[in-house]
């Protein structure tokens, strides 16, 4: 194995690891949610006039199949839709009180994960974690450019 293929084990083993690790606690206090809602609350949240477009492209998903997941929020009482004055041809969303909620046990479970793996991080170099972001963002860009045309074929199909 070289080194390219084992970072690419590495990593998946690490997410695995670490989705297994915190589902469990997930599952416990979010269990009538799935994890793409509560991800999806969790961007709601933090992004103020959201829309479905918006909310496609940073969870790479169809605009229709982000319309389903909104529309079954909508139907727990999760969030809202809204449209500004000054634009009655688009549809924003935003939590409801029951979405906050939501949204505030997940900040919290991820506090908790993130201080029992605190450990690991507070030997960390700024050095290390310069390489890490580099090798992160270069990465992400590199793929950026294959999902890019995956975008404009869903867009024309």
């Amino acid at each position: 194995m070289n080194k390219q293929e084992q970072v690419m084990l590495e990593f998946r083993q690490l997410f695995t690891k670490m989705a297994w690790l915190n589902r469990i606690k997930m599952e416990d206090q979010l269990r009538d949610h799935k994890p793409s809602e509560v991800h999806c609350i969790e961007y709601i949240g933090k992004h103020p006039d959201c829309n479905v477009t918006r909310l496609a492209e940073n969870f790479y998903m169809t605009r229709s199949a982000i319309s389903k997941m909104t529309k079954k929020l909508m139907e727990k009482g999760l969030i809202e839709s809204y449209q500004k004055p000054d634009n009655k041809k688009e549809i924003y969303f935003k939590l409801t009180e029951k979405g906050k909620e939501i949204e505030h046990i997940h900040e919290r479970l991820h506090r908790e994960f993130q201080e029992r793996d605190a450990a690991v991080f507070e030997h960390i170099t700024d050095e290390q974690y310069d390489s890490m972001l580099a090798f992160i963002h270069n990465y992400s860009q590199h793929l950026d450019q294959y999902i890019q045309p995956v975008n404009r074929d869903e867009a024309q199909g």
